[in-house]
């Protein structure tokens, strides 16, 4: 039997088009560096987005070429992501926190054509681009009033660039599976990384990303992404709030600041905001000093990294705010759990309830996953068993950018987690396999021992390391950095640990330091850390 049904291509054009036509009076705000609040429609949006399509055939930019931006979470970052990819090119979001020389390596390694950068890094890329012999000019992301004196080869105006150019264009028919946008790994470990989305993959993630049980968006929503949009696609809600026809409101280069994410949830009444555990500890700081009130919000999605239980507690009992953990990577585009607590949880006895809250959730629609033991042998979601999480789906890479070879186990991509599965399918991150500590023969979960230490009233961030030990292998290192004029000791926070976990996982030692080294991305960089204490000795 032949299916009846239409052929409609999958693509990003079909997003813009459908947001333009249903939800054309729906609203767009953002910081910028040039307006501390642009505001217009989406109608607005996709009007200067086909002017951008004509200006970007004008630079000569045809179907394939590669386009790179370094810039925030504002509109004229909205209008490229969807100029650049419904033109058939490829957006490649370069995230700014790269060191000089990996931003040098995947502008060249991806071929970059043009860039278009936030003023904020204009000096930084002025630095750079004799480095990068690629690109043929820099578009500023600015106004003409604001445009920078720069050295900037070819450097245009974004604002004047466009204006020179009329607002109908015809978008191209092309397959659903041409590539719409480029992201490299952060590079903890060799070179970063780029992975390549389709157009089909990113409408799938945004329909699966969207459902009820993961980020909900509707046209009830007002939207926050505090997460970058040069981070995996702003984990794809540029793409599942217009889809859903919600209202965003983005905070472009203020996305650390409380006071000014207080103002924009207040004014804007924001109900959904989606960041990185730093991103809500600077919010909750402020809170907590200026004693302000963020009534209209009512979930925030955390993700990037393990959230502290300090975090959940402060927004639910002092804001009435719902904190919802979500996990992926780069190669997931990137959402692969969510933890939607249910009407059965909040009938769990008080620890039960907290243990299922601080899960990474369970997979979304398209994500199918698995965790196996050394062998690569299948284990089950019983509670117990840990093993390397694996997955695959429609979203899920099976390689990386002009890289050769098979990246997958027998179709399974291995995301170097590790993990292990409750009776309700939730996953709980135990840590990441390069990371996680055998001593005396036993596993020792390094991110379960950091979530403890981050509890400590005193504790403003900490890292667990394995490090050599004659008699057991390897012990846990524990390294702290203190709160202002905190007076904690090293026999305090370990104290702290006891009737908590297991006697033996308690670290051996602590070490205080002023600062922890952290990747691109935010996140812990083990590797630095490890090199940092690779000699340290033990005091028996």
């Amino acid at each position: 039997m032949i299916t009846t049904m239409m052929d409609q291509a999958l693509t990003i054009s079909s997003v813009m088009k459908f947001a333009d036509k249903i939800y054309p009076s729906q609203e767009i705000i953002s910081v910028t560096a040039d307006q501390p609040c642009h505001r217009y429609s989406y109608a607005d949006a996709f009007k200067r987005t086909r002017k951008l399509a004509n200006a970007l055939q004008a630079l000569g930019l045809e179907q394939g070429d590669v386009v790179a931006t370094m810039a925030w979470n504002d509109h004229r970052h909205f209008e490229l992501y969807y100029a650049i990819s419904c033109s058939g090119m490829v957006c490649h979001t370069i995230n700014p926190r790269l060191f000089d020389e990996q931003i040098e390596y995947i502008v060249e390694h991806a071929e970059d054509q043009w860039l278009f950068v936030d003023p904020l890094f204009v000096s930084k890329l002025e630095k750079l681009q004799e480095k990068m012999p690629h690109l043929q000019g820099f578009v500023i992301l600015t106004s003409e009033d604001s445009m920078p004196e720069t050295s900037l080869r070819n450097a245009q105006c974004y604002e004047t660039l466009i204006a020179k150019y009329g607002d109908r264009f015809d978008w191209p028919e092309f397959d659903e599976n041409t590539a719409s946008a480029l992201c490299y790994t952060s590079g903890t470990t060799g070179n970063p990384k780029g992975v390549v989305y389709s157009h089909r993959s990113t409408v799938l993630h945004s329909y699966a990303s969207s459902l009820p049980d993961a980020f909900g968006i509707s046209r009830q929503d007002v939207v926050m992404p505090i997460v970058p949009m040069f981070h995996v696609n702003g984990w794809g809600i540029v793409y599942s709030a217009p889809m859903a026809g919600a209202k965003l409101v983005m905070p472009g280069p203020k996305m650390a600041d409380g006071e000014t994410l207080t103002k924009l949830i207040n004014e804007e009444q924001i109900t959904m905001a989606a960041g990185v555990p730093t991103v809500w500890l600077a919010l909750l700081q402020y809170l907590g000093d200026s004693n302000e009130s963020i009534n209209s919000l009512k979930r925030v999605t955390v993700g990037g990294a393990a959230c502290p239980l300090s975090i959940f507690k402060t927004f639910k009992e002092k804001h009435g705010v719902d904190v919802e953990h979500g996990w992926g990577m780069t190669e997931m585009s990137p959402l692969g759990t969510y933890n939607k607590m249910s009407r059965i949880d909040f009938e769990l006895p008080e620890e039960a309830f907290t243990e299922a809250l601080l899960r990474q959730g369970r997979p979304i629609f398209g994500v199918d996953l698995r965790i196996v033991d050394e062998e690569g042998q299948e284990l089950p979601w019983d509670g117990k068993s840990t093993g390397a999480v694996q997955v695959r789906g429609p979203f899920i890479t099976q390689g990386y950018h002009k890289l050769e070879g098979d990246f997958t186990h027998n179709g399974w991509f291995d995301t170097g987690d590790v993990a292990y599965l409750d009776l309700e399918s939730r996953m709980q991150i135990t840590d990441r396999t390069k990371d996680i500590i055998k001593s005396g023969g036993e596993w020792i979960s390094s991110i379960e021992l950091e979530n403890l230490a981050m509890n400590h009233p005193d504790v403003a961030e900490a890292a667990v390391i394995g490090v050599s030990h004659v008699k057991w292998t390897e012990r846990p290192l524990l390294i702290v950095v203190k709160k202002a004029q905190s007076k904690l000791s090293a026999e305090d926070i370990l104290s702290f640990f006891g009737g908590k976990i297991a006697t033996w996982w308690i670290p051996a030692a602590c070490e205080f330091v002023v600062e922890l080294p952290h990747t691109a991305t935010g996140k812990l960089d083990k590797k630095v850390i490890r090199e940092q204490f690779k000699n340290y000795l033990w005091v028996d």
